[in-house]
């Protein structure tokens, strides 16, 4: 048995006073807005409608790459991954580069045939690294995301072969940011590198505009194919909060182009007017005292063990609800500190996380002459009806 309570919160959480941004109007098919670090849904538009995806598929070329390979590992260009079309490096078969150097010219300048030499690097084929990176997406927690292609190139592709979500590439960029190389990587302005023969030099240029007209832009991956349009998923930190925004189908031509900044650009603008990182929970608040077996102490109090912080408007601080999963009854010796439960911390129908409930006091076992005190008691009571 497990009794259940339910705390509003009170004074005690300190709730700063944000001011109601209007929501972002975008031209984008899809959009979604995201806090990098929980995944949690702050905003959207179509998020859940598949959609390709274009070059931002590069984003989990990438994670493969760097949680499949080594940096230093030398890769061969094939006969395949020469042919890529635009946008190319210009790899040549049988030229040898550094693993790390092609996934940095691939993020940096979307190179198509470094992400395919990539691919057959890591797994093989193609087809083997595409099916790898659906896997991936799903672990990852993506719903509807399939990969057919390393690069994202899609002329070739139904939608049913490659496409994904908005809130699954939101997704799966907040999980590519915990990554510290990747981070380090789409936020380089410029990289100059050579071949292992060290005879080829390359110098590849970030087009991620983004870093340049957001304050707090950590970059990301800018994408476009006739078929999807203008995409872009973007990253900013401000004031220790991290937002991923992604926008699929900006449109097409020049307007297109302006559309996918602008998009972003609401889109964090709304996100950082909004929401700020609030604590919600403070370690040491008591939330009941629990019954105690075999002890002198009857009760001790139990209360939360660590802070607990979630990005939040200040509309959803106010309904923000902690729920404390404790035992009927704890069984003594217990010392001060001990974990005897959970607190669900909820909004709405959401848990948005858990803290340890500790004893806030220690409840020791019965001396021997205080057990002898007790049967003594009970004895006398019983004498009494005799």
């Amino acid at each position: 048995m497990k009794r259940i309570y339910i705390c509003l919160l009170a004074g005690w959480m300190f709730c700063a006073q944000t001011a109601f941004a209007a929501e972002p109007r975008v031209t984008a098919q899809g959009a979604a807005l995201l806090d990098a670090e929980t995944g949690r849904l702050l905003w959207g538009k179509n998020e859940e409608e598949p959609l390709e995806m274009a070059s931002t598929t590069k984003i989990m070329t990438a994670i493969l790459v760097l949680e499949k390979g080594n940096p230093n590992d030398v890769v061969t260009v094939s006969k395949h991954a020469a042919r890529q079309p635009d946008v190319q490096m210009g790899l040549k078969e049988g030229e040898q580069w550094y693993e790390q150097d092609l996934l940095t010219a691939m993020m940096l300048k979307s190179y198509n045939d470094a992400a395919v030499a990539l691919a057959e690097q890591i797994s093989g084929s193609v087809e083997a690294f595409c099916q790898e990176m659906t896997e991936k997406a799903k672990a990852i927690g993506a719903k509807d995301t399939v990969f057919g292609s390393p690069n994202g190139l899609d002329s070739h592709l139904t939608k049913d072969q490659h496409h994904s979500t908005a809130y699954d590439m939101g997704l799966i960029a907040g999980y590519a940011l915990q990554n510290p190389t990747f981070r380090q990587i789409v936020a380089t302005p410029s990289e100059t590198f050579t071949d292992v023969s060290g005879k080829i030099s390359h110098t590849a240029v970030n087009t991620d505009r983004f870093l340049q007209m957001y304050s707090g832009a950590l970059g990301v991956k800018t994408g476009y194919t006739n078929k999807a349009g203008n995409c872009f998923v973007g990253a900013a930190t401000q004031d220790e909060v991290t937002l991923v925004s992604v926008v699929l189908g900006c449109g097409w031509g020049e307007a297109g182009k302006q559309a996918k900044w602008m998009d972003t650009k609401a889109l964090m603008d709304y996100g950082f007017d909004t929401y700020e990182k609030q604590t919600v929970a403070k370690a040491g608040t008591i939330l009941d005292r629990a019954a105690v077996s075999r002890s002198p102490v009857s009760e001790v109090d139990v209360g939360l063990a660590s802070d607990y912080q979630a990005v939040l408007s200040e509309e959803e601080a106010e309904q923000i609800q902690i729920t404390a999963k404790i035992p009927a009854v704890l069984e003594a010796p217990l010392q001060k500190g001990t974990v005897v439960g959970q607190a669900e911390i909820r909004l709405g129908d959401s848990v948005l996380g858990d803290v340890e409930l500790l004893t806030m006091a220690d409840a020791p076992t019965y001396t021997l002459m205080q057990q002898y005190h007790r049967l003594l008691e009970v004895w006398c009571d019983w004498a009494v009806f005799l």
